[in-house]
């Protein structure tokens, strides 16, 4: 685990899969995203960037998401998120980014918790709510902006100004301090939820994202019980304990 974390709120495994998994991992993913274009075409013409819900039983078979399941409760990811979140760390979704229908379209500056908490909600996530992005590139991509140590800090003027474009600002405006981490295929990006970040795109981007989170009042609610698997199967896996089945607080 790289000790920059905690001071960047991000860090890079390079190299961390074989060709064997990714390739294994890609076609899952490219499954999924054809049928998720298929059932979802005006959203994704309209703005759409990203999918969530892979491990649903919506669009793949029981072995596709078995897949999936042994890589979440890999330990390869879980002493990561373990070491970032604690030892009751817990996986909440799955995501997968990919290019807009529009090449031209911009990307934005955000932190995940502003889509449904105020501002005043936002701050105090910043010290109550720990969740994580473990991203894997299955594709060479841009990668994604960030701006480091802003997992830890609330936003300045400008940066408030900018993410949620008040002022006359708009969210595509670049920001000062802000770092571009480039990813290849087959490495590990691990970032926090609440950081400042926007992703790059271009390149036919296809990137999977698994979401760890730290159990609160806030997370639970946000862990549908349909991207967990049976709990005839958890025996499975390296750590099923991060497919725990928590009632709110």
């Amino acid at each position: 685990m790289n000790s920059d974390y905690p001071r960047d709120g991000y860090c890079v495994v390079r190299n961390c899969f074989a060709a064997s998994e990714l390739a294994s991992l890609l076609d899952v993913a490219e499954c999924y995203h054809r049928h998720w274009l298929t059932h979802n075409a005006q959203r994704y013409a309209e703005r759409a960037v990203n999918s969530a819900g892979l491990t649903k039983p919506d669009y793949l078979d029981d072995s596709q998401r078995q897949l999936l399941f042994k890589l979440i409760a890999s330990s390869k990811l879980f002493s990561i998120a373990r070491s970032i979140v604690g030892d009751d760390v817990l996986f909440m979704n799955t995501q997968l980014f990919f290019d807009p229908a529009n090449l031209q379209q911009k990307n934005y500056w955000h932190r995940d918790a502003q889509y449904h908490l105020s501002v005043d909600e936002q701050k105090r996530t910043l010290s109550e709510t720990q969740v994580i992005h473990c991203r894997i590139p299955l594709r060479d991509e841009r990668g994604i902006e960030v701006v480091p140590g802003t997992h830890r800090r609330w936003d300045t003027q400008d940066e408030l100004d900018v993410r949620l474009e008040q002022n006359g600002r708009r969210h595509s405006e670049d920001l000062n301090g802000a770092k571009t981490i480039t990813l290849s295929a087959g490495d590990l990006l691990v970032f926090s939820a609440n950081m400042i970040h926007r992703g790059l795109y271009g390149g036919n981007r296809l990137s999977l994202d698994i979401l760890y989170c730290k159990p609160s009042e806030e997370t639970l609610r946000f862990i549908d019980p349909e991207v967990l698997p049976g709990d005839e199967v958890t025996s499975l896996y390296d750590y099923p304990g991060v497919f725990k089945r928590l009632a709110p607080f």
